[in-house]
């Protein structure tokens, strides 16, 4: 009997994020992921062993932060890992100006993505890695792990309109290039209120802001 091939997926949150918000149809944000990477999965093939989630807090915007929260536990009720980074302030100042204010930039998602990647295959803990994301920062972690690796296949699935990174595509190739579509997250919504196993205990509660429209 052929082995089937394991399925490791490491997701860039803040990639697929903006790019979703980017449709104008909030309700496509509310998704699940392990059922969103199954889109890309034959079942007579694949085996879906992780899906990974990075992405950060932005603690600064209450609203956005409360949104966050409830994404993060749905995710984790329905089986993703989500690997969370970090916002660092700066200080910004106009030199036309001299005007000053605080921004905040994300830190570690890069890092951790390249790092759980590698780690992963060290352990050997996948055969084909699926990397939802177009950032070709992750360029040189595809790259050595093609050469560490080289049995292990790499996906790269772009977010939603997002286009390919071109650095990523000339590693792994064509034929190891897809998108997300709207009917991909069509297909992966999740329910509005998300229970633990025991049917009674709220674990997510779907934010008012991404209801699907009546």
């Amino acid at each position: 009997m052929t082995a089937r091939t394991r399925v490791a997926c490491f997701v860039d949150g803040f990639n697929l994020y903006h790019a979703v918000d980017k449709l104008r149809r909030p309700h496509l944000k509310w998704f699940d992921l392990r059922k969103l990477v199954s889109n890309f999965i034959d079942p007579a093939v694949h085996d879906l062993q992780t899906v990974f989630y990075f992405s950060a807090f932005a603690t600064w915007l209450p609203s956005a932060y409360a949104r966050h929260i409830q994404l993060v536990e749905a995710l984790k009720a329905s089986g993703s890992t989500p690997v969370m980074g970090h916002f660092k302030e700066k200080n910004r100042e106009c030199k036309s100006c001299g005007a000053t204010w605080i921004s905040h930039e994300e830190k570690e998602t890069d890092v951790n993505i390249a790092l759980w990647l590698l780690n992963e295959a060290y352990k050997d803990r996948f055969d084909e890695a699926f990397i939802v994301s177009r950032d070709s920062d992750l360029t040189p972690a595809v790259r050595m792990l093609l050469a560490e690796f080289p049995k292990k296949t790499v996906k790269i699935i772009s977010p939603p309109n997002a286009g390919h990174s071109k650095e990523m595509g000339q590693l792994v190739g064509k034929k190891k290039l897809a998108s997300i579509k709207e009917i991909h997250l069509e297909r992966s919504l999740l329910p509005a209120t998300i229970y633990d196993t025991d049917g009674v205990t709220v674990l997510a509660q779907r934010p008012q802001a991404y209801a699907p429209p009546t």
